[in-house]
């Protein structure tokens, strides 16, 4: 079977033939990448879409108070959810292809159930204990932020089990069955209960709100478990399963630390701001980032895709097919991702004013910011490479690195220039990342990981 597509023919002819096996579920694994990489990204800008219209709808039936209250629990429950997996929801695509690859079936069947069970366990205890710190710390928190946030600690063991299950999926190529539930019926099922709630006649506060949110990740994450369990079992089968908890949590913990520095170096600018500019200031700068946040659907759409075929041709020993699979991932991320930062730069101010009037001052921003995603799509996932072929702890170490220099230039230029110094200093801090990683894959793998020239 050949490795990759053939150069895409320059005849009117071939191009139209390229489209139809494109289209049509062509059998190489960069035809089959490059679908599901657009389903991904269909899915992420619809829910981007939606979530603004979630927004929009509960910031005006809410009012300004209890809206800021319920984005600010909310918040935590994002930053808190997207680690309490362990890393488990990104090593599945690391630790099924392994598994599946040496027909350890077992190993594997006891992953799928005990992953799951280790995130709920763990995502439990943690939310009772947060729970208990809410109730202690009492004295010194809003009164009207104390129901919601126990409410948001309830919302962690569904949110944290639903990321592990999206994993799961990806890593068997059900990029629907993993996405769908967290990026498209969640945000419509806590539009639809909210508009509810109000149609019932209830007060729509914050608490409201939040149970309102709690409910539908709940819903959305046992709806996704039945259709996972179901095609798991006809996917695997049953049998006799065995557990290695040591042995995913040595792969799961330093991908946790590559994702918490990420999650650190993504909030920077914004916390930061937020301590020397004035609210308007930080407003606008956010919105420039929200504007911008279609480019990097296109890198998470390619690293979903992508990390659990890097394990497995790994795993099988097959560098040329690893080589060149790379190879594809990195032009099928840096070439949209071009595309869609010239779209968004020429839109840009038409795309701010739909924010409010004044919120086209951060035009300029844009610019600035769009600088250190662009580059960084140059070398595509090869975050997700490194941590697939046992490399976590370098590449936790290279955004350390990156987060440490964020905040330093964050603290050096944003007093000064606000927003245009904030976006500076994150795209200095990816530029640095992106060299960081484009060495490290160079000397440890000996891989050329560049969208220009040859990647072997």
């Amino acid at each position: 079977m050949a490795v990759m597509d053939a150069e895409t023919p320059r005849s009117p002819a071939g191009l139209v033939a390229r489209l139809k096996a494109g289209l049509s579920g062509g059998a190489s694994d960069a035809s089959l990448t490059r679908r599901l990489a657009g389903i991904i990204f269909v899915i992420r800008v619809l829910s981007a879409g939606l979530a603004y219209l979630s927004q929009i709808l509960l910031a005006r039936w809410m009012g300004s108070s209890d809206y800021g209250v319920y984005v600010y629990v909310w918040t935590w429950v994002l930053l808190l959810g997207s680690m309490l997996d362990f890393g488990l929801a990104s090593s599945a695509q690391k630790i099924i292809p392994d598994y599946r690859t040496a027909g350890e079936l077992a190993l594997l069947r006891g992953f799928l159930a005990g992953g799951r069970w280790l995130t709920f366990a763990a995502s439990t205890v943690a939310a009772l204990l947060l729970a208990g710190l809410v109730r202690l710390l009492s004295p010194w928190i809003e009164p009207g932020e104390i129901v919601p946030l126990m409410i948001g600690c309830a919302t962690l063991p569904a949110f944290v089990v639903a990321n592990t299950q999206d994993g799961i999926a990806r890593s068997h190529d059900w990029m629907t069955l993993g996405l769908m539930p967290q990026f498209i019926i969640r945000q419509a099922l806590i539009i639809g209960i909210t508009a509810g709630a109000l149609v019932l006649g209830f007060h729509l506060g914050a608490s409201t709100a939040m149970l309102a949110s709690t409910g539908a990740v709940w819903i959305a994450m046992l709806g996704q478990m039945l259709v996972l369990n179901r095609r798991l079992g006809a996917h695997v089968g049953r049998g006799p399963k065995d557990y290695d908890i040591k042995g995913w949590l040595s792969v799961s913990l330093p991908i946790l630390l590559v994702e918490s520095f990420y999650l650190l170096l993504s909030y920077t600018d914004v916390l930061v701001l937020q301590q020397f500019r004035p609210s308007d200031e930080v407003g606008i700068y956010f919105a420039v980032v929200k504007t911008l946040a279609l480019v990097s659907f296109i890198h998470y759409a390619m690293s979903a895709t992508t990390a659990h075929r890097f394990a497995e041709y790994h795993a099988l020993g097959d560098k040329d097919r690893l080589s060149a699979y790379v190879a594809h991932a990195i032009r099928w991320t840096f070439w949209p991702s071009l595309a869609a930062t010239l779209l968004l730069l020429a839109l840009g101010q038409p795309l701010l004013w739909l924010f409010g009037p004044q919120f086209v001052a951060g035009y300029n921003i844009m610019f600035v910011a769009a600088i250190g995603l662009v580059v960084r799509a140059a070398i595509g996932p090869v975050e997700r490479l490194l941590n697939m072929l046992g490399h976590q702890h370098i590449c936790a170490a290279a955004y350390a690195a990156a987060f440490v220099m964020n905040v330093v230039l964050c603290l050096a230029l944003v007093p000064r220039f606000g927003g245009h110094g904030a976006a500076a200093a994150t795209s200095l801090s990816l530029v640095a990342e992106t060299a960081l990683l484009f060495w490290i894959v160079k000397r440890r793998l000996g891989l050329h990981v560049l969208a220009f020239g040859q990647i072997n």
